[in-house]
């Protein structure tokens, strides 16, 4: 794809961080109350319970926060290492793991200047939607953090090169999103706030209605 952006957001350093702590305040509270068995449902990850969802979750922050980011650390296969290294923990130790996660990798986010670790924060605010899903909570994707999210996902779309798109939200103001093409005119979306986030994160789309014109849902993905 030969893409450029021309109107690029200067980036806000300082937004993943927002979105943890808010997702932190938001999420955690569920998590202490929900039954044990609950986490063994099955989430839009394949293969993965909800307990190793989150346990991937607190084991990717932690290791912001501690600066074990060696290379290929994200990477499917360390990923699964993670959980694995987590299967034999209580619970309480993996939420608090992640608490810890979700409260002191912001700031650590925020001092890296090239902004590759933003993607991680909206990360692991899907992964949040994850949960809630196979939990069914409502809002899933969506909630009182979308104000924050969606402005991480413009940023995100841009860095992982998608096409421009506009989108038309049901519960929010409209959004550009990925960058500029020569000679393409921007795709367009209609439809809710939380369905753009499943198409752009590979979320599945049942039961979702949307209008999506000029792009490929394959096009937009951020996590591949």
């Amino acid at each position: 794809m030969s893409a450029h952006c021309t109107d690029d957001e200067v980036r806000d350093p300082w937004l993943p961080d927002r979105l943890l702590r808010t997702e932190r305040d938001l999420l955690m509270p569920l998590l202490r109350r929900t039954p044990e068995e609950a986490y063994e449902l099955r989430t839009a990850c394949p293969g993965w319970t909800a307990r190793q969802v989150l346990a991937h979750c607190g084991a990717a922050l932690v290791r912001i926060v501690e600066g074990r980011l060696e290379e290929g650390v994200f990477l499917p296969e360390a990923n699964a290492r993670d959980v694995a290294e987590r299967e034999d923990w209580p619970l309480a130790r993996i939420l608090d793991e992640l608490e810890r996660g979700l409260t002191e990798a912001g700031p650590v986010i925020a001092e890296r200047e090239d902004g590759r670790l933003d993607a991680v924060a909206l990360g692991e605010w899907v992964h949040a939607g994850d949960v809630r899903e196979a939990f069914g909570e409502p809002n899933a994707y969506c909630g009182a953090s979308l104000d924050l999210a969606l402005p991480l996902l413009a940023v995100t779309s841009r860095r992982r090169e998608t096409p421009r798109l506009v989108g038309v939200l049901e519960e929010a103001a409209p959004v550009t999103l990925g960058n500029a093409i020569e000679g393409r005119p921007p795709a367009t979306f209609k439809g809710p706030a939380s369905t753009l986030i499943r198409i752009y994160a590979g979320r599945p789309l049942v039961r979702t209605r949307y209008e999506l014109k000029g792009a490929t849902e394959q096009e937009l993905l951020i996590y591949r």
